[in-house]
């Protein structure tokens, strides 16, 4: 199997941490956005990563990408097997994806005259969950799933992009920190990411 990647990319980052949980040996192919190699281009119509080939199997949405994955590599599983809980972690999943990982783009791509709203509006967005993360060690749950390999690339660029959390996101802070101790978190940092923090 081999995974195009951006090294700065919050969408491959979640890839990288699902491959790293499940200890899922694969060559990682680093791209910059806006210069793909051409097997890229020719794979994926929409010139898009991250991209995942497995054979004759190419995949290049993450969210279908992450899903295969933990199908495809069912130890450990990161969805729950319960049909409730699993259509709940979903609509979780395109919560954060739509609230979170879009206001994080608009941020890269914003001319710095409206960063200050769009950072308040991103840490607003994710303090309002705050209670959540206070039920369990992880995401409404005892196990590491797919949610929190989507909330950590998230949280893991706050200081990066200059936002800053108030007070009252503790239980937040704390569960990020827990889920940055993790070996395959760890592992699943790209150099440029590992950047972020320094």
């Amino acid at each position: 199997m081999t995974l195009f990647s951006a090294p700065g990319d919050p969408w491959s980052h979640r890839t990288r941490i699902v491959l790293a949980e499940k200890s899922i040996g694969i060559d990682i192919v680093d791209v910059e956005p806006g210069k793909y190699p051409e097997d890229l281009l020719d794979l994926n119509p929409y010139h898009t990563v991250p991209t995942l080939v497995d054979r004759d199997l190419v995949l290049y949405d993450s969210r279908v990408i992450i899903e295969y994955l933990d199908e495809r590599f069912p130890h450990p599983p990161l969805m729950p097997v319960d049909p409730v809980t699993r259509a709940q972690f979903r609509l979780a999943l395109y919560s954060i994806e739509r609230d979170w990982y879009t206001l994080l783009q608009q941020i890269e791509g914003e001319d710095k005259k409206h960063l200050p709203k769009l950072r308040k509006v991103l840490a607003d967005t994710i303090v309002q969950g705050v209670d959540l993360f206070k039920v369990k060690p992880f995401f409404l749950s005892d196990e590491f799933s797919l949610v929190d390999a989507t909330i950590a690339p998230i949280l893991w660029r706050l200081p990066h992009y200059e936002v800053e959390l108030p007070p009252k996101a503790q239980p937040i802070l704390k569960y990020a920190s827990h889920i940055f101790s993790r070996a395959a978190f760890r592992d699943s940092l790209s150099d440029r990411e590992r950047e972020m923090r320094r």
